[in-house]
């Protein structure tokens, strides 16, 4: 199972340090290698959200997610993102941001690292209202019960979670913003460009996961209509089965196609932490990309096995850990915006946390075993 899983990534690990050795010799291994350990770090709890979305989808969706999705991933978020980024804020051209980054890497590092508080208030708020819809939802199993359950009774005021990010980053815009960090410890007064990132965060939360809940709904009714005709009608079964295929497979088609896209945003808010952290590695951007993209396979590669081995039904409280852990990312990139926080602080927190989780949910199988 595990060498199934894992084949592709194993691959791409000896393909991209072998790439690295060509590019740069033999220094360039030490670096790939420590940056593709650094992104599974920063990411667990990444590939632990990702299989409780994926677990929804078909097997041809989850092939897509580990081949389109894994393109997306490695030359769009860990190769053209930086280029991207430096692009918009240095206002020039995406071949001149290129030509930066291979000939004047010192000023790329420069203008990405002063771009930092837009990215991290539009990860940081997208983040956040993931792990306000989760903490704010009533569920029937319940991790912190003492905190989860008086926030899931606060979350049925409608458009809370939206409120409560609207006034964190009004705080962050007002506080940690006004001094944001820069290049070269200089600092700046960044509070108008970290409000409409932030609100662009939220803005794609809302759209991305808007649509995928709303595609998914109408696929849980109709298949619930479909039963009911079923159990009415057992002798024309068979005809309506033929009948309502194609609509069916059509709404799965764009349920799943949403549940895609917000997958791929998810894993963009993911990725910023370790981009902007592999700087402090690497100025060298194709290092930086076989790296982190070696690392984004990783993820992508346990996401699946979680799925397939029903991880997340066996051990209950892992996705709560999960959740957890992003929320702690969310508020870790708005302090970020002012305050330099090693990429060891933040990766620990989120193992820390998943750990912690799991702890539990293997006392908590233990007490059942036990329960006559």
């Amino acid at each position: 199972m595990i060498l199934k899983t894992f084949r592709w990534a194993f691959v791409v690990t000896v393909l991209g340090l072998a790439a690295g050795i060509l590019y740069d010799g033999w220094a360039a291994l030490g670096v790939v290698a420590i940056l593709a350990v650094l992104e599974v770090s920063l990411s667990f709890d990444n590939a632990v959200i990702n299989a409780g979305i994926l677990k929804k989808m078909s097997a041809f969706w989850q092939k897509i997610f580990l081949t389109i999705g894994v393109l997306i991933a490695v030359f769009g978020m860990r190769l053209a993102f930086p280029i991207v980024i430096v692009a918009v804020t240095a206002r020039i051209s995406p071949v001149q941001a290129v030509r930066l980054a291979v000939d004047d890497k010192d000023r790329y590092q420069q203008l990405v690292t002063d771009a930092h508080p837009s990215i991290a208030a539009f990860g940081g708020m997208f983040l956040l209202m993931i792990f306000l819809g989760f903490i704010f939802e009533e569920r029937d199993i319940t991790w912190q019960t003492w905190l989860e359950r008086p926030l899931a009774k606060l979350g049925r005021v409608d458009m809370l979670a939206v409120c409560v990010a609207l006034i964190l980053l009004l705080i962050a815009s007002a506080t940690v913003a006004t001094h944001a960090h820069q290049h070269g410890g200089a600092h700046a007064d960044k509070s108008a460009t970290v409000l409409t990132a932030g609100v662009a965060g939220l803005i794609t939360y809302l759209i991305v996961g808007g649509l995928s809940g709303f595609f998914e709904n109408r696929l849980e009714e109709d298949e619930e209509r479909e039963e009911e005709r079923t159990e009415e009608r057992r002798a024309g079964e068979a005809a309506e089965k033929r009948g309502s295929a194609g609509s069916a497979a059509a709404l799965t088609g764009r349920a799943a196609f949403f549940m895609f896209l917000y997958l791929e945003v998810l894993d963009a808010s993911f990725s910023f932490d370790g981009v902007i952290g592999a700087f402090a590695i690497t100025n060298d951007i194709v290092l930086m990309a076989l790296g982190l993209g070696i690392g984004a396979i990783y993820v992508r590669s346990l996401t699946v096995y979680l799925v397939r081995k029903g991880t997340l039904d066996d051990y209950v409280y892992l996705e709560h850990g999960a959740h957890y852990a992003i929320g702690a990312l969310a508020l870790i990139l708005l302090i970020t915006i002012r305050y330099e926080i090693s990429e060891l602080i933040t990766g620990l927190i989120g193992v820390v946390l998943i750990g912690w989780s799991f702890w539990s949910s293997v006392r908590r199988n233990t007490r059942l075993a036990a329960t006559p």
